[in-house]
C-alpha cells in the first residue's frame, strides 16, 4: 500500500471533523451517520444510468420500487403494499398515502413511466430486465396504469413471475418522480443529464450535494410516507487510504468504514468500540477477458492464467475478510451449487505448457485495468506477478470508476478486475450475468451485458440460462442450475471468477440498526445512534 506523509493525512483529518477547543476531536453528532467509503465509481445518481456499489447505496435512501428485499433477501412490500401473481402478469396495489419529494403522489402513471424510461434510456441497468425479454421496443405494451393507484406488468414468457418480483426490487427498478424529470428533458435524453446530478424520488432521503470523489450529503424527509427517518443527516466521505478511514474511525470521526483493507479490519477484530459485519455478497471478484484479444480467445490461454494464479496464497495475504477461494459464479453454500472444477489449481508448470501447446511459449505482452479501490489494485498486482512467472509481461493500469467502467463497456482493455454482486439469493440471481450473451456482435452494443463486455459467445449457456428462467417447476430449475454451472466451466470462462466477495464493514459500537445488503441496497431510515 503506498505510503501517505504526515501533512496529507493530518489536512485530510481536520477537513473532516470538528475540532473542538484545545484541539480534541469530537465524535460525530448523534443524529448524523458519516460513513467513509470510497465513492471513486459513483459516475450517475441516475438510477437507470448508475448500478456501481456505492451508487446503489446512495439511491437506495433516495427512490423507493414497488417491492424491496431485506439483508437476507426476503422480497417486502415497499411502494405496493400488496401483488398478484399469475401465469399472465403481476398486478401491483400501490400505497395510498406514498409520495414523492415534492409532495406529488405516487401513482401508478410514474411506474410506467419510469419502467419505460428505464428501457428506452437503454443504460446498464436496462439489462436486468433485457433478459427478461422486455426491450425499448415492447416496453410500452407491457406496463399499464390499470387505475391510479393500480400497476400491472404483463409477462413476456421469457421469466416466471417469481424471479420478476426480485428483478423489481432493484435499484434499476426505482420509480421516480415523472412531473419532476420530465421538463429536464434535453434533446430526448429523458432528463439524464439532470438527473445524473439530482434526484426525484419517493425515498426517505433527500440529496442535498454531491461532489464527485468527495462527499455526498443526503438530509432526511420529515414528511416520508414511512414515517420520518431516525436520523436527521446522512454524509457519505470519499476516504479512499485504508490508514486514514482507520485513524477517523478510531478518532470518532466517522461512524462507518467501509473501504478499509484487510490489515486494517484485522486491527480492529478485538476492539471494544466497533463492530465488524461480513456481508456476503453472492457476487466474486472476477478475472475479466477480452476475447477481442487473438491471445485470450485461446482456451489453453485462459486456463494457462488461470494456473498462475496462487489463489489461496492471495487470499491468505491479500482479500482476508474480503472473500473466499471460488471459481464456479455461484456462492458455495446456495443450493444446486457444484464443486469447483478439478485442474484449475495453482500450477505454473501446467500452465507454461499449456501456453506452449497454444503457440505462445515465448509469452506475450498485455495490460491489467482495474478501479484505484482495495482489493481490487491488490488483486492485479497479484495477478501481475503470477503471469510474470508463466512469462506473460504484464502491466497494471489503475483508474477512477469513470474511466474503467467505461473502459470496460466499451471492451477496451485484455485483462480487467470488476465485482460482482447477486440480485437474489440462489443460483440464478448470482450466476446469470456470467451466462448470458444474446448477441455478442460488436454492433448489438450490449455494454450492460457482463459477458458481452469480454466478447465471450456462449449461445448453448445462453439458452440454457433462458430456459432455467422461464421454468416454473422447482426441481427442473434445480437441474437446469446444475446445468449451467457443468457449461461454464466446460466452457473455460472469459469472465473467470476468482474469489467469492464479501463487503467488511466496521461500524461505530454507537450505531444500532445498519445490516449490509448483498444487493447494496441498505435503507438507512432505522439506523439510530447513541450519544
Amino acid at each position: 500500500m503506498r505510503k501517505i506523509s504526515a501533512m496529507p493525512m493530518a489536512a485530510l483529518l481536520l477537513s473532516t471533523s470538528l475540532i473542538l477547543p484545545g484541539g480534541t476531536f469530537a465524535n460525530t453528532p448523534s443524529d448524523t451517520l458519516v460513513y467513509g467509503t470510497s465513492l471513486a465509481q459513483v459516475i450517475s445518481l441516475d438510477p437507470h444510468q448508475g448500478q456501481e456499489v456505492t451508487a446503489l447505496e446512495i439511491m437506495a435512501n433516495l427512490y423507493d420500487r414497488l417491492v424491496g428485499s431485506g439483508p437476507d433477501g426476503t422480497l417486502t412490500p415497499q411502494l405496493a403494499e400488496s401483488w398478484d401473481l399469475t401465469d399472465e402478469s403481476i398486478t401491483f396495489h400501490l400505497r395510498e398515502n406514498a409520495t414523492f419529494a415534492t409532495g406529488e403522489p405516487v401513482t401508478a402513471d410514474d411506474v410506467v413511466w419510469s419502467l419505460t424510461r428505464l428501457m428506452t434510456l437503454n443504460q446498464a441497468p436496462a439489462s436486468k430486465l433485457q433478459p427478461a425479454g422486455y426491450t425499448a421496443e415492447n416496453i410500452a405494451d407491457m406496463v399499464h396504469a390499470v387505475d391510479e393507484r393500480t400497476f400491472r406488468i404483463d409477462l413476456t414468457g421469457d421469466i416466471a413471475a417469481d424471479l420478476l418480483l426480485y428483478r423489481l426490487s432493484e435499484v434499476a427498478a426505482s420509480v421516480v418522480n415523472r412531473a419532476t424529470v420530465e421538463p429536464h428533458d434535453n434533446d430526448g435524453d429523458l432528463g439524464n443529464g439532470w438527473l445524473r446530478t439530482n434526484a426525484a424520488g419517493s425515498g426517505p432521503f433527500l440529496l442535498s450535494r454531491w461532489a464527485p470523489n468527495d462527499i455526498v450529503l443526503m438530509d432526511a424527509r420529515a414528511d416520508y410516507w414511512n414515517g420520518a427517518p431516525q436520523l436527521s443527516r446522512v454524509i457519505m466521505r470519499h476516504v479512499p487510504e485504508s490508514q486514514v478511514e482507520r485513524l477517523m474511525l478510531e478518532r470518532g470521526d466517522i461512524d462507518i468504514a467501509g473501504a478499509l483493507s484487510a490489515g486494517d479490519i484485522t486491527y480492529f477484530t478485538n476492539s471494544e468500540n466497533v463492530t465488524i459485519q461480513s456481508v456476503p455478497t453472492g457476487g466474486f471478484y472476477v478475472l475479466a477477458m477480452n476475447m477481442e484479444r487473438p491471445e485470450l480467445s485461446d482456451p489453453r490461454v485462459r486456463e494457462a492464467i488461470f494456473r498462475a494464479i496462487d489463489h489461496e496464497g492471495i487470499e491468505a495475504a491479500i482479500l482476508g475478510p474480503y472473500g473466499r477461494t471460488r471459481h464456479v459464479p455461484v456462492p458455495v453454500d446456495f443450493a444446486h451449487a457444484i464443486p469447483d472444477p478439478e485442474g484449475w489449481g495453482y500450477d505454473p508448470e501446467a500452465a507454461r505448457t499449456l501456453l506452449e501447446e497454444a503457440g505462445f511459449g515465448g509469452g506475450f505482452s498485455l495490460t491489467i485495468k482495474t478501479i484505484a479501490q482495495t482489493p481490487r489494485v491488490e488483486l492485479a498486482t497479484a495477478v501481475q506477478a503470477g503471469l510474470a512467472e508463466i512469462g506473460i509481461q504484464a502491466s497494471v493500469i489503475q483508474g477512477s470508476g469513470a474511466d474503467i467502467v467505461s473502459m470496460h463497456r466499451a471492451r477496451d482493455f485484455d485483462i480487467l478486475i470488476p465485482q460482482t454482486g447477486s440480485y437474489m439469493p440462489n443460483v440464478m440471481g448470482s450466476m446469470e450475468q456470467f451466462s448470458s450473451n444474446p448477441d455478442n456482435s460488436r454492433e448489438a452494443n450490449n455494454a450492460g451485458n457482463f459477458v458481452w463486455r469480454s466478447a465471450w459467445d456462449i449461445p448453448e449457456l445462453t439458452q440454457i440460462t433462458a430456459e432455467a428462467l422461464r421454468e416454473n417447476d422447482a426441481e427442473r430449475r434445480g437441474e437446469l442450475y446444475e446445468q449451467m454451472q457443468y457449461q461454464f466451466v466446460e466452457s473455460v470462462p472469459a469472465v473467470f471468477p476468482m474469489f467469492e466477495r464479501f463487503q467488511p464493514i466496521v461500524l461505530s459500537n454507537r450505531v444500532q440498526g445498519y445490516q449490509g445488503h448483498a444487493q447494496n441496497v441498505v435503507r438507512l431510515e432505522n439506523v439510530t445512534k447513541t450519544d
